[in-house]
């Protein structure tokens, strides 16, 4: 926590204490500062008796995804999107998929960089419909991501965040007003795997999820982990769909996705498909219309259903789209039926591929 600071950007959400210290405001953790300390995120610190972001305009990289990677399947389906992030993160997930970028304590790494402004050209330039903030969690850069947000906002480009939904809320009101969409992932549905398996808590992420469910205009999808003995118990299933039904709504989409080995949870299993199909038949009964498997070949999991007639409306498998049947106002080209989501002129599918985009780093 003692290495120094160095190329910084003022950040916002912190108060001084009695004691000498600063509190960062930014998320639970609550972190408390004495000069040139980081807090757990690792990038956001204290200098010159200020809170810093360190990571503003540095990226881990930058890539151009299918919607369906994030994953959303009912925004701009088969669109592009433009993605990237910094380092750090504020949870402490033992099986972190992405683990050298979250855990990466390494400023080095960030080779990329690029201005709010460079990134909104960049993305208009490859076709893109949206900017994503991934690979770690956007609240931990949200200065970078909100001025991100703005610059793609003025050349009609969307933003989606992937994020764990673990910030307070005054930062969230503020990072959120400018996404268009977001991805939470609600890891389980006890803070006890919580605690011992990210070292944080799930209250605060069922308040991010219902305050954006019912306070704002984000359209919202969420993704569920299953790893093999941690969070894939019937019981817990039960619990979790029966409370995004009754808390948020049928029409939020739910995606049950694969867990394989890493990090520091080597030495469990990948999931068994019929594991997932389970949740997924689970998350069903309980009454939920739109609920996805991920991470496997599964036509089945990847289709979308019309909650009315019961045709299948978009047709994938993994990232890519089979068929498609919405309307560009969103509904069923059969019955007429509304299908929640954000729907526009289908273009065709992006499919799986993944185009890295290289951003020459300019110059302080």
């Amino acid at each position: 926590m003692d290495e120094p600071i160095a190329d910084t950007w003022p950040a916002r959400w912190w108060h001084a204490l009695d004691d000498g210290r600063i509190q960062c405001d930014l998320c639970p953790r609550d972190c408390r500062l004495h000069e040139g300390q980081r807090g757990a995120c690792f990038v956001r610190g204290r200098k010159d008796d200020a809170m810093v972001l360190t990571t503003y305009g540095r990226s881990s990289g930058f890539c151009i995804d299918p919607i369906e990677k994030k994953p959303l399947n009912h925004f701009l389906p088969g669109s592009s999107v433009f993605s990237f992030g910094t380092a750090g993160c504020n949870l402490a997930c033992k099986f972190c998929q992405n683990w050298d970028i979250s855990k990466s304590r390494d400023m080095d790494r960030l080779m990329d960089g690029a201005s709010p402004q460079d990134i909104a050209r960049t993305a208009a330039a490859h076709g893109c419909r949206s900017v994503a903030f991934t690979y770690n969690d956007p609240v931990i850069f949200a200065e970078y991501a909100m001025d991100t947000a703005d610059a793609c906002h003025a050349l009609g480009i969307k933003t989606v965040a992937v994020t764990a939904g673990y910030i307070h809320p005054e930062p969230r009101r503020d990072f959120f007003a400018g996404m268009d969409a977001a991805n939470v992932d609600l890891k389980a549905f006890t803070d006890d795997f919580y605690l011992k398996l990210t070292g944080s808590h799930l209250a605060p992420v069922l308040d991010t999820l219902t305050y954006l469910a019912h306070e704002t205009a984000v359209w919202v999808e969420i993704t569920t982990l299953l790893i093999p003995g941690k969070n894939d118990s019937s019981e817990e299933i039960e619990a979790l769909t029966g409370w995004v039904r009754r808390e948020l709504g049928p029409d939020v989409p739910l995606h049950f996705s694969a867990f394989h080995p890493d990090y520091k949870l080597s030495d469990i299993p990948p999931t068994p498909a019929p594991t997932l199909t389970r949740a997924r038949d689970i998350a069903l009964k309980n009454g939920l219309h739109y609920v996805y498997t991920g991470n496997v070949h599964d036509t089945r999991g990847g289709t979308t259903t019309c909650p009315a007639c019961a045709k299948p409306l978009i047709v994938r498998d993994w990232y890519e789209i089979l068929d498609y049947r919405i309307t560009p106002q969103g509904t069923c080209s059969g019955c007429g039926a509304a299908v929640a989501g954000r729907f526009a002129d289908y273009a065709g599918s992006f499919g799986q591929r993944r185009v890295p985009v290289r951003m020459l780093r300019q110059p302080a």
